[in-house]
């Protein structure tokens, strides 16, 4: 049986046992547990008293910053709901997750003052801005660290529950991003962060071991991989380290993770550890990163090349390669250390998982048949406001309710699970299916091409055809002929791009992921 666990009353009890352990650093700032409790107690009232009540909306609006942090957790006092929001969002995407998720408050950075100038006619039930400097860009907001700063720090003495929410908003292939309502109780245990019955017994434990892991989140706090890294370096009463600016950037990346002693690094897949390697690879003997233990990523393909390379400048770290989502993580995992060997997207399938066709029939480990992953055990509620998609993503075979967020994957007949993508990107050509992952990370294997977006456009002889958008060095075109013996080694025929665009923009959302509609877009523009 789940323990009923509440993020606020974890926070509180970790703060009152380690208050002078580090809880926060960004640059020369560090801000300790026990400070941290004060100033979250601080704006855990002051939403309140601006009207806030119990699952209340605030909208996160905001880059990697201390206020991030902060303000999650004096949600979590407050019994708020957290909404994230993609800060590369605009106009009409801002309007629908803020109003989407009925945000009554909303804190977002001044990078964002003009965007919220202009929305703010437009979302009426917002009783709250807060903005992260002082002083403020616009009037009718407060200013965060005014907040923070001073009044009652005093812990607040309501009673929480492990049924509170938090909202984490996914964007998908089509449509407008849509929220996945997790409860704390729920989340706290699928991804292992207390088997305590209750918040004092977690903390005291906390307190008997040495200082927890210092941990920098390279991927964005506002998707699913850098948030739920930030929650699980708290609960263990660790310390977060943010990059200068709120970004990731190779360099300053490296050198934080150095000058902070960094043990712990959360990032997603090649397109973070592809930039850090270009940069390990022209100072190879800058750094001393021995220190660093694991390396986490989830999210995006970790290509083996990749990891073997990491290794040789991270020569103590556990590289842990998690699949999951939104809907739910746990799915299945791979781990890699220096010297060791693992395949590209080949996983161990994890505790409470299956493989089911899309008529629900369950796959057998080395049957040759494609399936789709199922995770049961604790997971959210659904999606807020959606019924009907909640139904599909949820569904309840023989008795048992499952999370299928859509992964097809392979199973091998030793149980390895190997994945092949997401089926809302998959490409039908000529009746046979492709999954756009499988071939991007094949194209990556080829000499000059740096990163691949793979798409379905229509044809009049194969229904779709599989094209690729490439960035290449130097922009150089790709010839098709010279890449097809690689592909031969690894893919069917059927698999090939039949045609390659070159570009120099950025296909790719902060997070790591393929953004398909943006490819899409420059597809479209370069027809």
């Amino acid at each position: 049986m789940t323990a009923d666990l509440n993020y606020g009353d974890l926070f509180e009890a970790i703060a009152q046992v380690i208050p002078e352990r580090p809880a926060i650093r960004y640059g020369d700032r560090e801000i300790r547990w026990g400070e941290f409790d004060r100033r979250t107690n601080r704006l855990a009232r002051f939403l309140l008293a601006a009207g806030l009540q119990t699952g209340s909306k605030v909208a996160f609006y905001l880059r990697n910053t201390p206020a991030y942090v902060e303000l999650f957790a004096a949600c979590a006092k407050a019994r708020l709901t957290h909404a994230n929001v993609n800060y590369r969002y605009v106009g009409a995407e801002l309007l629908h997750v803020i109003g989407n998720s009925d945000a009554e408050a909303v804190v977002y950075d001044p990078e964002f003052a003009p965007q919220v100038r202009e929305l703010r006619s437009r979302l009426p039930a917002v009783k709250i801005w807060l903005e992260n400097a002082a002083p403020c860009l616009n009037e009718f907001s407060h200013a965060l660290e005014d907040v923070v700063g001073s009044g009652n720090d005093a812990p607040l003495g309501n009673k929480r529950s492990g049924t509170d929410l938090y909202f984490m908003y996914t964007g998908g292939t089509t449509g407008y991003p849509k929220a996945v309502m997790w409860q704390h109780r729920d989340r706290i245990a699928v991804i292992g962060m207390s088997d305590a019955p209750d918040a004092a017994t977690h903390a005291a434990r906390v307190a008997e071991q040495s200082p927890g892991p210092v941990t920098l989140p390279a991927c964005p706090l506002m998707h699913s991989t850098g948030f739920t890294t930030m929650l699980s370096a708290l609960c263990q009463g660790g310390c977060i380290v943010l990059l200068p600016g709120g970004l990731f950037e190779a360099e300053a990346c490296i050198r934080e993770i150095e000058r902070s002693a960094v043990t712990r690094i959360a990032i997603v897949g090649d397109p973070f550890s592809v930039p850090l390697l270009e940069y390990l690879r022209a100072y190879p003997d800058r750094h001393d990163l021995s220190q660093v233990t694991t390396i986490t990523s989830a999210g995006a393909m970790w290509s083996a090349p990749c990891k073997r390379e990491l290794l040789d400048y991270f020569p103590n770290a556990t590289l842990a390669d998690a699949l999951g989502s939104s809907e739910g993580s746990g799915l299945a995992s791979s781990q890699m250390r220096r010297g060791e060997e693992v395949a590209t997207a080949a996983f161990r399938i994890g505790a409470n998982v299956k493989v089911f066709t899309e008529d629900f029939r369950e796959v057998l480990p080395g049957s040759g048949e494609t399936g789709l992953i199922a995770k049961a055990g604790a997971l959210p509620l659904g999606y807020y406001k959606d019924p009907e998609r909640t139904a599909r993503t949820f569904p309840v075979i023989d008795g048992v309710r499952y999370s299928i967020p859509g992964d097809w994957c392979r199973v091998e007949l030793d149980g390895t699970l190997i994945l092949l993508g997401r089926g809302s990107n998959c490409i039908n050509t000529g009746g046979e299916k492709v999954y756009p992952e499988e071939v991007e990370e094949a194209l990556k294997q080829a000499p000059g091409i740096q990163d691949a977006a793979v798409l379905g456009l229509p044809d009049p002889r194969w229904g779709q055809a599989v094209v690729a958008l490439v960035r290449t060095a130097g922009n150089v075109a790709v010839d098709a002929e010279a890449v097809r013996p690689l592909l031969d080694q690894l893919l069917a025929r059927y698999k090939h791009p039949k045609r390659y665009v070159v570009t120099g923009e950025d296909f790719r959302h902060d997070n790591g992921k393929v953004n398909y509609r943006a490819a899409r877009a420059l597809l479209d523009q370069m027809s």
